[in-house]
């Protein structure tokens, strides 16, 4: 009797190791092609789609005027003529080529300054305020003094992309630093992982989750400066950006041009963050169990 209660009481403990090992173990691998189509790829089309055809509905009920809101066959008139005419990747590119190059330069400024920031006490009580501050200072604000300071040209651009970014970037690493948890940090330091190699080996992979939220806020700032920049301070000199083209439809009354610049700033951003930092995000998040379905 007693031999087959013990081995009751195993049986019982195997069964709730077995659970625990299910409940811990992450699905690692790729779901099917189908799944991703159907869970990530569609929704945003029909979500599109049904915008689209709201704005249509609006136009062809007369609900709104088209000097409000123009059709959709003038959008897309304007469209094709910008292809036909040989300007529209040209522009685009103008735009996206200023925009990465800022983000590579605030990526390269903000991320030493974030570790110097949260490993730094005094650093962290001199500048950590004034970046927070920074952060949550409208860009645009930026231009007027980027134009005194350096005239109507790219280093003005990146100016005040760089302004708009670095705040991101670094307090991203700082929040993604500050969740650590100090045994990690301490256990690196036991191994002789200290300075440099602590940071590059211990650090940054620990906060690597905050980290990429901060990238992504940053790309969001570089182009949200970029464009601010761009509308404002429009120069032939500087080339015909998605910015120029946005201000140029305002200056000619031109609704239709409006919409379509309005609508490859946004188709821009949007496709920027869905093919690098969200796959890069979710990878990371796999990696480390986060992310239990994709």
């Amino acid at each position: 009797m007693a031999s087959t209660d013990t081995r009751a009481k195993t049986d019982d403990l195997a069964g709730l190791e077995a659970g625990l090992d299910a409940l811990d173990a992450v699905q690692t691998h790729r779901p099917p092609a189908r799944e991703v189509i159907v869970k990530k790829v569609l929704p945003p089309f029909i979500a599109v789609g049904l915008v689209l055809l709201v704005w249509q509905a609006l136009v062809s009920l007369k609900v709104t005027d088209e000097t409000k809101l123009p059709p959709l066959s003038a959008v897309w008139d304007s469209l094709t003529q910008m292809w036909l005419a040989g300007t529209l990747l040209d522009v685009i590119w103008t735009s996206v080529s200023r925009g990465l190059l800022g983000f590579l330069l605030a990526l390269a400024i903000g991320t030493p300054l974030g570790l110097l920031v949260a490993r730094v006490t005094f650093v962290r009580a001199a500048i950590g305020p004034i970046l927070q501050g920074l952060q949550s200072l409208p860009s645009v604000a930026w231009v007027p003094p980027a134009v005194l300071w350096f005239g109507l040209n790219d280093a003005m651009m990146y100016t005040v992309i760089l302004l708009g970014a670095v705040p991101s970037i670094a307090n991203g690493l700082v929040a993604g630093i500050d969740q650590i948890p100090p045994l990690h940090l301490r256990a690196g330091r036991t191994l002789g992982a200290t300075g440099l190699t602590g940071a590059r080996h211990i650090v940054l992979p620990a906060a690597l989750p905050g980290y990429l939220a901060g990238l992504k806020q940053g790309w969001a700032f570089s182009w949200r400066s970029l464009m601010a920049a761009e509308i404002i301070a429009s120069s032939p000199d500087l080339g015909l950006g998605l910015g120029q083209l946005l201000e140029n439809g305002r200056n000619n009354i031109d609704l239709p041009g409006v919409f379509l610049a309005i609508t490859l700033i946004l188709v821009v951003g949007i496709a920027i963050d869905l093919l690098i930092f969200s796959p890069a995000e979710r990878h990371v998040l796999r990696n480390r169990g986060l992310l239990v379905k994709s």
